[in-house]
């Protein structure tokens, strides 16, 4: 393992004096020194509104605002024009559906998308089918947390007008073969929206060779500030948008009668923006740069693997997907017999902290059958330590809930 990672967890004062295992990044990512030393820097030295004031406060403000642009939008190959600035995955996904998705889609068209989303990104394509009369339609999956693809021609036809899908799965860890959807997409007409709010901080994500037409996630998935997110999409879409939200900073002139609009990609930010939350997620862009996505993929890859042998060892658990190779380090379980509400707690007695639920994917439980199940999701922090500690918590925890 790349020893520069295993050093790592020095970097991430929360865990200072604290002997514990955070094992659920997919829910939140824990914030390096880099990243909070970032957003107090900004409070303690030059706390100012962005692209208003001439004053040299407003003016580093600005300054450091508009590098993490730069900085995101490199990340993920896209102009500086074409990175909106929102609260997160959720709000990305609204916009969309919200402006694009009211100007585009009609009773004549159908919109695609899996029964692996994150409620985020099923209840507003459910709103917009509802309010367009346009048909929602759903690639299926297998038990084993797979698209099943072999039928996918009869579902995005040349009426699908937007395929919206999950790039890994955030219950099975599941990373769907995006390429292929994108491609199979276009070739009917249809627009492709990528989910990456649990990709973004384990794979090179570059927007341009994936042809994605938007690509939406959170920055407190990749180590920033929670409450701030982006949204990705193609210029020459942008330019036909109308506005998401109106009012301060997005306008150009404001007449008695009408207003018009300021240029991308500020017309889409409307108000005083989450500033110390953007200049936060560009110093985490800078610290996983430093990092190398290739060596937290790799780091990533080896611990994930080590955590399901270590799991699939444990007399009735049951693993939920990871049948193949591709898949990310996120891993739901349930043992037999055992309620996994009941699990999380003895575990999180034992400073073994776990996500137990339906993690906001209700119809995947119905699929499993299931009402719940337990989910370790691992990163850069995290140790073979941590997974033995995890792995020997779990047997503490049946023993216990067997008496």
């Amino acid at each position: 393992m790349n020893s520069k990672i295993l050093n790592c967890k020095n970097d991430f004062p929360i865990f200072k004096n604290q002997s514990l295992a955070y094992l659920d990044t997919a829910s939140t990512s824990q914030k390096p020194n880099s990243v909070i030393n970032a957003v107090t820097n900004f409070y303690k030295n030059y706390n100012a509104n962005v692209h208003r004031g001439l004053y040299p406060w407003a003016e580093q403000a600005t300054s450091e605002y508009e590098s993490s642009r730069f900085k995101i939008a490199d990340f993920i190959n896209a102009k500086n024009e074409e990175l909106i600035f929102t609260r997160g995955t959720t709000e990305s996904i609204n916009f969309i559906s919200s402006t694009w998705g009211r100007e585009n889609i009609t009773r004549e068209n159908n919109i695609v998308i899996t029964e692996m989303e994150h409620h985020s990104n099923i209840v507003p394509w459910q709103i917009l089918s509802k309010e367009t009369g346009a048909e929602l339609r759903y690639i299926p999956i297998s038990n084993d947390g797979e698209l099943i693809l072999e039928n996918i021609s009869n579902i995005i036809d040349d009426k699908t007008k937007i395929v919206s899908l999950i790039h890994q799965s955030n219950v099975f860890g599941t990373v769907n073969p995006i390429e292929k959807i994108i491609s199979k997409s276009h070739n009917k007409g249809a627009l492709v929206l990528i989910d990456a709010a649990q990709s973004i901080a384990h794979q090179v994500i570059d927007v341009k060779k994936l042809e994605c037409d938007f690509l939406v996630f959170s920055g407190h998935k990749i180590l920033a500030p929670a409450g701030v997110g982006c949204l990705y999409a193609k210029e020459e879409i942008l330019k036909k948008l109308n506005p998401y939200q109106t009012g301060g900073q997005m306008i150009d002139q404001v007449y008695r009668d009408y207003s018009t609009w300021n240029d991308l990609p500020f017309r889409f930010e409307a108000g005083t923006p989450n500033i110390e939350g953007v200049i936060g997620l560009g110093a985490a862009i800078d610290y996983v740069n430093n990092i190398d996505i290739a060596n937290i993929k790799s780091h990533n890859e080896v611990i994930k693997n080590y955590c399901l042998e270590q799991l699939n060892s444990i007399d009735g658990l049951i693993v939920y997907g990871h049948k193949t190779k591709n898949s990310g380090p996120v891993i739901s379980f349930n043992i037999e017999g055992v309620q996994s509400y009941d699990l999380s707690q003895l575990l999180a007695q034992q400073n073994i902290f776990v996500r137990s639920g339906h993690h906001c994917a209700q119809p995947i439980m119905k699929k499993l059958n299931i009402n719940s199940s337990n989910r370790a999701s691992l990163y850069i922090y995290n140790d073979l330590e941590d997974i033995d500690k995890f792995a020997e918590g779990i047997k503490k925890a049946v023993k216990i809930l067997s008496n």
